[in-house]
């Protein structure tokens, strides 16, 4: 911790991030946008994270280390083994998460805090961090952070507890319950949790099933909702597509729903001007299966990557976006398509009756049902005056209530609180 008093504009921050480019989820944008954030305010902003490594701005310092799990291989092929010294697969750490991932287990998280920690020690050298900063992943070489004196702050948008059950919920065989049950760590988060000085969740829903499911006290965790670009997300003037759906994010995290928009669309086969774009990474299967599968694959196209440009022209084209979420700690997605002006369609599921009033910026159903989600489309399409109603409204909602500047500075209150207790 560094020496004297700490001003609020004049903080040394370690972010950690298991892994995190703008395009690998919540993570990554969160980690980008903060950081952005903190710099502009005056501070001094280091990173430590581990592949798809994060996009930040110029004045953030990030420090690169590499993971062996058996999911970065198959992601990367051969491109895995290059630099690497064939004895560094014998490392304890890296073996242990090339071992436990080739084996059906989500290891990530815990190999990155070891080799964080270590990282950390070698930047203390030249560095004396006020604080440390831990985005979503909570494991146990946090500890060792925390045990060297180190104040810790983890932000998390839900518990795993929350991704296997809904994992376990939609599994079409048992020996898939058994994979996702084997998949995710059991008590690492909670007994991590408990143990640093304060966890940030993006909505009060969050905070309550964090709470639970951690078992931590009230006041030991904060509410600060996540922001949007309001400057780069925004309506353009340009014209609608009749028919066009658009959904983005991971369709092949369970948590997200996208099976229930698929079958939707199916259930909507009697209006076959509709059409379906997923801005998704091309290797997605759940939706092209699926889509396949109930005969509308014609009406399916998944995107691939796209720029940010590219992703708010979709959203500025979209007669309706929806997000079909099981649960979500705040759904920034949703929250772009509002300050784009979209019609927006959600589940109440999770933070999203927090971000969208139902009826008045976007219009909300049960999760999981893919009838509702129909009903939902239609009675938004049917209706030119609630779509413009609902882009109006949701872009007044993200512009008065969410934005980054004001997440950072609520980060950094939070900062100097901790720092004034210890």
């Amino acid at each position: 911790m560094g020496n004297g008093a700490i001003c609020i504009d004049d903080m040394k921050v370690c972010f950690l991030l298991h892994q995190g480019n703008m395009y690998s989820g919540g993570q990554g944008i969160y980690l980008h946008h903060i950081t952005r954030e903190l710099v502009e305010l005056g501070n001094d902003v280091h990173v430590i994270a581990g592949p798809p490594y994060p996009d930040v701005v110029e004045g953030v310092t990030v420090h690169r280390l590499r993971n062996y799990s058996v999911y970065r291989l198959l992601e990367t092929g051969r491109f895995f083994f290059f630099g690497r010294d064939p004895l560094s697969f014998f490392h304890p750490i890296n073996f242990f998460e090339l071992a436990t991932s080739r084996s059906g287990m989500f290891s990530v998280m815990a190999a990155f805090s070891f080799r964080a920690y270590r990282k950390l020690r070698e930047l203390a050298i030249e560095h004396r961090f006020d604080i440390v900063h831990d985005v979503q992943g909570l494991g146990y070489g946090t500890l060792l952070t925390k045990a060297n004196g180190l104040p810790v702050v983890a932000n998390i948008h839900h518990p795993l507890q929350v991704d296997r059950n809904n994992m376990v919920r939609q599994a079409e065989k048992f020996s898939d319950m058994v994979k996702w049950v084997r998949f995710y760590p059991f008590f690492m988060q909670e007994i991590v949790a408990r143990r640093i000085d304060r966890v940030i969740t993006g909505s009060r829903d969050s905070a309550r099933s964090v709470a639970e499911a951690f078992r931590l006290p009230e006041d030991h965790v904060k509410i600060i909702y996540d922001g949007v670009d309001t400057e780069m997300f925004r309506p353009s003037g340009a014209a609608r597509e009749p028919g066009s759906i658009l959904y983005v994010g991971n369709s092949d995290d369970r948590n997200k729903g996208a099976r229930y928009l698929v079958e939707a669309l199916a259930l909507l086969r009697h209006r076959p001007e509709l059409r379906l774009t997923v801005v998704d990474r091309p290797i997605a299967s759940v939706v092209p299966e699926l889509s396949e599968e109930l005969g509308i694959a014609d009406r399916v196209t998944i995107t691939g990557r796209v720029t940010k440009e590219e992703l708010v022209a979709r959203y500025n084209s979209a007669q309706i976006f929806v997000s079909p979420s099981l649960y979500e700690g705040f759904g920034l997605p949703a929250a772009e398509a509002m300050a784009c002006g979209a019609p927006v369609l959600a589940t109440t599921a999770g933070a999203f009756p927090e971000v969208i009033e139902d009826g008045v910026s976007g219009v909300l159903v049960p999760p999981g049902d893919a009838g509702a989600l129909a009903k939902g489309i239609e009675r938004i399409l049917a209706d030119d005056g609630l779509q413009q109603r609902l882009g109006e409204e949701g872009r007044r909602r993200i512009v008065d209530h969410f934005s980054w500047r004001e997440t950072a500075l609520r980060t950094m209150e939070l900062y100097e609180e901790v720092l004034r207790q210890r």
